[in-house]
Order: structure tokens, then C-alpha cells, then sequence
């Protein structure tokens, strides 16, 4: 089954897919590293400040860092083991080198402010010549700079960031840009090191010694981390990595979790459905936090329940309740929807967006979402608060009153709110955690109340939620249309995974929306959202949908597709948040949300296979 018709392969030779890049960090920023030893994508010093390199939104005008071989040579892209740090090598007639990339993550005791990016070269058998081109553009390719260089340093000036460039090899101006070519024999290196300059912060080399140090300590750190993980089933190495891209999804300062990194990759090449990530958003963050603690990382899940309470992101009542879909990584709650007319866009797909006009919408799913990660960290991490419990109570009681209303839903519709069904089903697990968080610990709640509306939203759902028609459960209440969002019924215990309403409904999705073992979210020509053109199947259903196989008891069945799924992840294990007709990855890259149900089923999978 096939639902509208996305793009596939553009040629223009400017741009590499999606999908061809790794991602490195330092839990403040990342930096996407083509497997042509590009980096074209990197934001500094956060995830949301303007990019410094763009080429993956403008080849021309965004601005990159290239390094590579200056002859014909093949690529392979790896990750240092259970680690972020992102290694490329090259293969060319004479020898074979590599680039190790990589940001150390920062010691604020030690060097606060220091935002470092370390790339460094190194010849492994024969020999091989190099060339790099550094040509940072500052404001999203809008705001013009300067350069000075000399030997091995090069300084580049903008208004509101300067950055300092050293390096082991020499040095040389070309224009806006700086240039460097040399040639490594086997057992020589060469470092670059880039560094954000304030007047705290200097200049300062990276002489090979240094770059040593610093990779040793990066992949110590990442080692350490990931030790803590209590993870052994069949697919360690893909949950693992899954892990280490959510690690680098968080923002250290405030424990915020970013959707993705990027902005305005799209969704459908040539397209307008092009968004941007790098905020964060309440269900996307409350998912990873139930991912992070089936893991074993509840520090993860303690530094987001921080960022919601001292951000103040759990007071008030404004016109969407509580809490808002989503906030900057500093908590902010404006986050202003532009367009930035002077980047083309990755393969031509305009407009680039900055901001997310989103934060406008009613979604009340997110408070389900929400609550269920704080009951789970009540449960498996640390009992919560008393205030943190008066946050949820006041939640709850905010539900009671508002949950039979239309709503733009989980998937940020933009055709005007209608009754979702799985928004109904979100509310009844805020509801019902709540119940029960109240009931072990005896909290104080108004739990007559509590039980009236949840029970009014079950029978709601399952009167007006389900289609006779289809024998399923539908989009919106008393409608016929079908959504994959309904595939988390199981998942939140809302109802048994072997219920003949449920398997019914599983069948009919598996007939209309799935395509081989990819997941379609929605029919948009069924079901009109606002916006123009078809869209990829969404990997996050796909990886629910096998979560729910498994739960059904069609456990070889789950199997095959989780295997199949596993096949559309790029060289490194990492997705984008959708897939395309011809398998390409579409859509911000990585997405937490793909992730977090990639490792969500594989636990439930490895259990069920025993």
C-alpha cells in the first residue's frame, strides 16, 4: 500500500543525502560530518543559535568546513566504539588515512565558555595528500565577516560571534575563506581546531600532544556514559547507538532534549513541509525520558523533570493550559516562526524556517505524555517531589475541565482542530497515571473527580473513537478515517494488545497504511492537513507498529519487520524522521522521536522472543 508520491533522488552533485552524514556533539551543540569529510551543518555555541556552517540548507551561500583527500580515494564512516566520536576514512591508491571528529565536552570547572571542534588527521599506511577549505557563514549565511590569517591561525569576525581557527599544517587566506594542503606519510597527523572567541575565551593551538589528550578524554567520557546502560538483548549495538544520538540531543545547562538538531530538512524534496527542531518539544522530551529509563540513565530523566519545574514551564494557565507544546532549550516560550529567503534550501526544498509557529497550537496529548514519564520516574528513578506532585495535580485538574475540546493534535496539523482520537487517549493517561502515583503513595487528589473523567474519556473513546465501518479505531471521533497514532492504544495500557477491537484495528492499518515495514502517519488527501504535497512513511510509527505486533503475539512477525526497519537506518544506525519512496532518509536529521521507539521496541521485542 502506497499513500501519495514523495520525491526521490535529485541529482545535483552539491549536495550528498540526508542520510550520508554522522553526527558529533558536545551536549551544548552539534555538528553534522558528510562522509566526504564535510562538515555542513553546525550551530555555535547551541543547538538554536545561527548556523556557522549551512551548505546542507545552500551549498553555495551556507558555508562548510571540507577536508579531504586531494585525490580519488573511497570513504567509509564509522563511530569510535560506543562513542560520538565520528570517524571517516579514506582509501586512495597510496595509502589510506583517516578523520577522527569530534567535540570535547566541555569541563566548565576547568574552561567555561570554551566551545571546541576538533578534527584531526591522521595517515595510517602509505601516504596520502589532503586539502581543507574552511568558510564559516555567520547568521544563517545573512551576516558578513572578516578573516585574518597567519601561519598556522586564522581568526573569523562576525558582529555577533568570532571564531578562531589553529591548526598543525599551514594556514592561508583566500578570500572570506582559509585554505590548507598538505601531505601526511604513514604515522603523521594533522589537527584543526575550531573555537568560539570572547573575551574570556582565546586562540589557542591544538598541537598534536593536545588532540591526543582531548580524544582520549572525549572517548573516555562517552565509554564512561554508556557503561551505564543495562541493555543486553539482541540489538545492543543499534539501542546503543540510539542512545548515544538522544545523549547528544540534550542541552547539559538545563537538561532540555531537542527534537533534532536541524532545522528545515524536508519532508518531501522540492516540498514546504520543513520545520524546525531544535526546541523542545514536551512529548518528544517525555518520550526520550521513558527510552533513557527503560535504559538505565535516570540523571537523563532527573535533568529534564529539573528543566520542566525550574524553567517555570509547569505554572500558569495560559491559553493552551499549563503547558505549552514547546519551549526553547533555555525554557523560553517565544519561539517566532520566520523564513530566511536567502537559503535555497536543501535541494532546492524552500523556505527554510527558523522558529515554530507551532508553540501556538492545543495539543493535549502532551500532557499525557508528559505525566507518564514523571509516574515512570517516580517509579524506576526517584520518588518526586511534593511540588513536583502539586505541578501534576494542577495538571490534572486543568484536564478535567478542557480534554473534550478540539485540538491540532500529535502531528501539528495546520487544517484548524478537530477531535482527535488519540488526544482523548492521551488524556486518559495523564489521568490514569496520576490515579495511580496518588493511590501508591497516597498523595493528596481529588480523586472522585479524577475517576469520573477518566472513565468519560474511556467510553468516549470506545463509542465514538471506533468506526463500524472499518472495524477500527479511527483519526477523530465519529469519522472514518485511519491514523497511525493509534498504534500507542496497547502501549498505554488503554487496552489489551489481544482485544478483538484492537487486533481488528491492527489489521485494518496494516492494510492501508503500512508499505513493506515502513508506516504511513495519515491518508492526507483523506484527511487534509493544511499543507501541500505527500510526505514519507514516519519512522517512529514504523518502529510502533512492531512494538505493537509484538504485543499482539505476532512476534515473528514483529521480528521481521523491526529486522527490515533496521535496514533503513543510514551506515552509522542513525534516522531522519521520515522515509521515502526510494528508502532515502527525509526530514530533520537525526529525530529523538525515531530513536526513542527504535529502542522502546527492541526492549519490548527481546523480552517477548525470550
Amino acid at each position: 500500500m502506497a499513500i501519495g508520491s514523495v520525491s526521490g533522488w535529485v541529482d545535483d552533485p552539491r549536495y550528498i543525502p540526508i542520510s550520508e552524514h554522522g553526527l558529533i556533539g558536545d551536549l551544548r551543540t552539534a555538528a553534522l560530518v558528510g562522509t566526504d569529510g564535510t562538515i555542513d551543518w553546525y550551530c555555535c555555541p547551541r543547538f538554536d543559535a545561527p548556523s556557522v556552517f549551512g551548505a546542507i540548507l545552500d551549498a553555495d551561500r551556507g558555508g562548510s568546513f571540507q577536508l579531504a583527500a586531494d585525490a580519488p580515494a573511497r570513504t567509509r564512516q564509522f563511530y569510535f566504539p560506543d562513542t560520538n566520536v565520528l570517524i571517516t576514512r579514506f582509501y586512495g591508491a597510496d595509502g589510506v588515512a583517516e578523520i577522527q571528529d569530534f567535540m570535547p565536552v566541555l569541563d566548565e570547572s576547568r574552561e567555561a565558555g570554551r566551545h571546541r571542534l576538533i578534527r584531526r588527521v591522521v595517515c595510517v599506511r602509505g601516504s596520502l595528500p589532503f586539502r581543507a577549505r574552511i568558510a564559516p557563514r555567520f547568521g544563517y549565511g545573512a551576516e558578513p565577516h572578516t578573516v585574518h590569517a597567519q601561519a598556522h591561525e586564522a581568526v573569523f569576525a562576525s558582529a555577533s560571534l568570532t571564531l578562531g581557527l589553529t591548526s598543525t599544517a599551514p594556514l592561508e587566506s583566500d578570500g572570506l575563506d582559509v585554505v590548507s594542503h598538505f601531505k601526511l606519510l604513514e604515522g603523521e597527523s594533522v589537527v584543526f581546531a575550531l573555537d568560539r572567541i570572547t573575551d574570556d575565551v582565546h586562540p589557542r593551538a591544538c598541537p598534536a600532544a593536545e588532540a591526543e589528550a582531548e580524544f582520549e578524554a572525549t572517548v573516555l567520557f562517552w565509554c564512561r556514559w554508556l557503561a551505564q546502560s543495562r541493555y543486553r538483548g539482541r540489538w545492543r549495538e543499534m539501542v546503543h547507538r540510539s542512545a548515544l544520538a538522544l545523549k547528544l540531543l540534550t542541552y547539559a545547562p538545563t537538561g532540555a532534549i531537542v527534537a533534532a538538531p536541524t532545522t528545515s530538512l524536508p519532508e518531501r524534496v522540492g516540498g514546504e513541509r520543513n520545520w524546525d527542531y531544535r526546541y523542545v518539544w514536551v512529548r518528544d522530551a517525555a518520550f526520550c525520558v521513558y527510552a533513557m529509563l527503560r535504559l538505565g540513565f535516570t540523571s537523563e530523566a532527573e535533568a529534564f523533570m529539573g528543566f520542566l519545574s525550574e524553567r517555570g514551564t509547569m505554572r500558569g494557565a495560559g491559553p493552551t493550559g499549563p503547558l505549552q507544546i514547546m519551549y526553547g532549550i533555555d525554557g523560553r516560550s517565544e519561539l517566532p516562526e520566520t523564513e530566511l529567503g536567502q537559503l535555497e534550501g536543501h535541494l532546492g526544498s524552500a523556505p527554510v524556517r527558523v522558529g515554530n509557529a507551532a508553540t501556538e497550537q492545543l495539543q493535549l496529548d502532551i500532557y499525557g505524555a508528559l505525566i507518564d514519564s514523571v509516574y515512570l520516574y517516580d517509579k524506576w528513578g526517584q520518588p518526586i517531589s511534593s511540588d513536583r506532585w502539586d505541578e501534576v495535580g494542577a495538571m490534572v485538574d486543568w484536564l478535567c475541565d478542557h480534554w473534550d475540546q478540539p485540538d491540532e493534535g500529535i502531528w501539528e496539523t495546520r487544517g484548524g482542530r478537530k477531535n482527535f482520537v488519540y488526544s482523548r487517549l492521551m488524556c486518559w493517561v495523564a489521568i490514569e497515571r496520576a490515579i495511580r502515583m496518588a493511590n501508591r503513595r497516597g498523595l493528596p487528589a481529588d480523586l472522585p473527580r479524577w475517576r469520573q473523567n477518566r472513565d468519560a474519556i474511556y467510553r468516549q473513546i470506545m463509542r465514538q473513537g471506533w468506526s463500524d465501518t472499518r472495524k477500527a479505531f479511527v483519526q477523530t471521533l465519529d469519522d472514518d478515517v485511519l491514523d497511525a497514532s493509534v498504534l500507542m492504544m496497547p502501549m498505554a495500557k488503554f487496552i489489551s494488545p489481544t482485544d478483538p477491537k484492537w487486533l481488528s484495528t491492527l489489521d485494518a492499518l496494516t492494510t492501508e497504511l503500512v508499505s513493506d515495514s515502513l508506516v504511513y502517519r495519515y491518508d492526507p488527501e483523506a484527511s487534509p492537513d493544511g499543507l501541500r504535497g505527500a510526505e514519507g512513511t514516519f519512522s517512529i510509527c514504523s518502529f510502533w507498529y512492531v512494538e505493537a505486533l509484538t504485543r499482539a503475539g505476532r512476534v515473528e512477525e514483529a521480528r521481521l519487520a523491526f529486522e527490515k526497519m533496521l535496514t533503513y537506518g543510514n551506515h552509522l544506525g542513525l534516522y531522519a524522521e521520515e522515509i521515502g519512496r526510494s528508502g532515502q532518509q527525509l526530514g530533520n536529521f537525526p529525530q529523538a522521536f525515531t530513536h526513542l521507539s527504535l529502542i522502546s521496541a527492541a526492549f519490548n521485542l527481546d523480552r517477548a522472543l525470550g
